[in-house]
């Protein structure tokens, strides 16, 4: 059963690398998830000091995932339709690796605000270039945190191989 909670922990674990990237995934807290079913185990004990700052960590991002790209949007003039189109970018950016992941959200961003407001290229262009500069900030924020998870993980793994592997 350890092995199992351990496959299906790492599998969390990958994904939520993967989430960091992807706005359908909520990357942390499937990374969070992850360290949680590791100390499901019975080979690893119980820390609940590591799951509670871990979570309170998840939780903040969270939060700060939805705030930036909106905080960098509206600070460089831009709407909702600037954020939703950033997003729509990243998506269909992903389709054509590697430069579709740079440049997808930010043709999305201003694709989206040329549909709010046609007439101010300009406008558009900035208010994209702060929707660009919240999605680049929050994903960084969220790639760090799920791969520090990872990293507790594999460390904790390592500290219990003789009993998780026996």
């Amino acid at each position: 059963m350890d092995i199992l909670l351990l496959l299906v922990g790492f599998t969390c674990m990958i994904i939520g690398i993967a989430g960091s990237f992807l706005p359908v995934l909520p990357g942390p807290s499937l990374s969070w998830i992850g360290l949680l079913f590791l100390y499901f185990t019975n080979a690893v004990t119980a820390n609940y000091w590591v799951l509670g700052i871990t979570l309170l960590i998840t939780i903040v991002v969270t939060i700060l995932d939805y705030t930036i790209p909106a905080k960098g949007t509206k600070h460089f003039g831009g709407t909702k339709y600037g954020v939703w189109g950033t997003n729509i970018g990243l998506v269909l950016g992903l389709f054509f690796p590697p430069i579709g992941f740079i440049i997808g959200p930010f043709v999305g961003a201003f694709i989206g605000e040329m549909i709010y407001n046609s007439q101010d290229k300009k406008q558009a262009f900035k208010a994209a270039i702060g929707s660009f500069i919240g999605f680049l900030a929050s994903t960084f924020m969220k790639v760090v945190v799920c791969i520090s998870f990872f990293i507790l993980f594999i460390y904790i793994v390592l500290e219990n191989k003789v009993l998780l592997f026996s």
